[in-house]
């Protein structure tokens, strides 16, 4: 089997973290670079986070951009307390220190992603797993951009209307809609949208999750770190996942770059297109599907539906056997 190009973008919070192990598990997937934005923490935070997982996994040699440090318009909602502050559950006494400063690249996580899309016209794969202001800024510098990748998968937006982070919005597209405007407007490569309905209805079991955390590895005793202490991994916290889909464990961005490593993980998806709305108190940053056709757009997307969770899980399970020798 030939040898996947990705390009990872990312807020790195704990999720993403899960979800850029995911890939690094993976011996026929090729992580070019992890760009980072804003989002479940500053862009600083986030390129501090995304360097001590690519440490654990003894990855060290992929490189790390910093990206935008807030949206298109406004100023960055932070901080965001989901994952803890720092995005990885506070669990770090070293944060800020020059150990996990120094290591990030001087390019600007913008123009890397143009350079190295461009390096490998129709061979890459994005996984955007946050909110896309540099995939925006992407297509704003380079209107040719989006021509030159292979496909674009997304964590983000919603199906149905059901919202985490507003009434009708999903956290990343909320964080920043005029970017999702942008990208699911120009961005015209074959596109798969991992909605946020979609991931709670393929949660997981936490008799999973304490299976998955107890493996005997580097990576697998992280992630029992960066969870120990975040509401949002206990099974005894109501959140707003578990009222509208009932109790379990969900690795949001996961599914996202599961279907970017074997899109067979998707059984079963929608073709239609979509917008978001920009207006509103309400349906801010929320993504319409317009599955009778009245926005007249050419450009389709395709929104999973179906996930054969035998596959996702074992993906997710291999994501903690690291450090992988190659």
């Amino acid at each position: 089997m030939s040898e996947k190009l990705l390009l990872i973008d990312t807020d790195c919070g704990i999720d993403d973290a899960q979800a850029i192990m995911m890939a690094l598990a993976v011996p026929r997937v090729k992580v070019l670079g992890i760009t980072c934005c804003f989002g479940n923490a500053s862009v600083e935070d986030v390129c501090q986070n995304v360097l001590r997982v690519l440490s654990v996994c003894e990855k060290t040699q992929i490189p790390v951009f910093r990206g935008a440090a807030g949206p298109l318009v406004g100023t960055p909602d932070l901080p965001i307390s989901h994952f803890g502050t720092d995005g990885l559950g506070d669990v770090f006494e070293d944060r800020d220190s020059e150990r996990w400063k120094t290591p990030i690249q001087t390019e600007h996580a913008v123009n890397s992603m143009i350079r190295l899309v461009s390096e490998n016209t129709g061979q890459v794969s994005v996984v955007a797993l946050g909110p896309l202001t540099n995939l925006a800024l992407a297509v704003r510098l380079d209107p040719s951009f989006p021509q030159k990748l292979k496909n674009l998968f997304i964590m983000g937006g919603n199906m149905e209307g059901k919202g985490n982070r507003t009434v009708c919005g999903e956290f990343n597209f909320v964080m920043d809609p005029e970017s999702a405007y942008i990208v699911l407007e120009e961005f015209l490569c074959p596109t798969y949208i991992a909605s946020w309905e979609f991931t709670c209805r393929h949660k997981l079991s936490w008799d999973y999750f304490d299976e998955w955390i107890n493996q005997d590895t580097a990576a697998a005793r992280f992630m029992k770190k960066i969870t120990s202490k975040c509401w949002a991994y206990s099974r005894d916290t109501v959140t707003s996942k578990d009222v509208v889909f009932g109790p379990g464990f969900v690795s949001y961005d996961s599914y996202a770059m599961a279907a970017a490593i074997d899109i067979s993980v998707v059984t079963g998806s929608m073709e239609c297109a979509v917008r978001v709305e920009l207006q509103g108190a309400v349906c801010r940053g929320m993504m319409a599907l317009d599955l009778c056709d009245k926005l007249k757009k050419q450009h389709h997307v395709f929104v999973m539906k179906e996930c054969d969770i035998g596959k996702f899980s074992q993906l997710l399970m291999g994501a903690l056997r690291q450090p992988c020798k190659a």
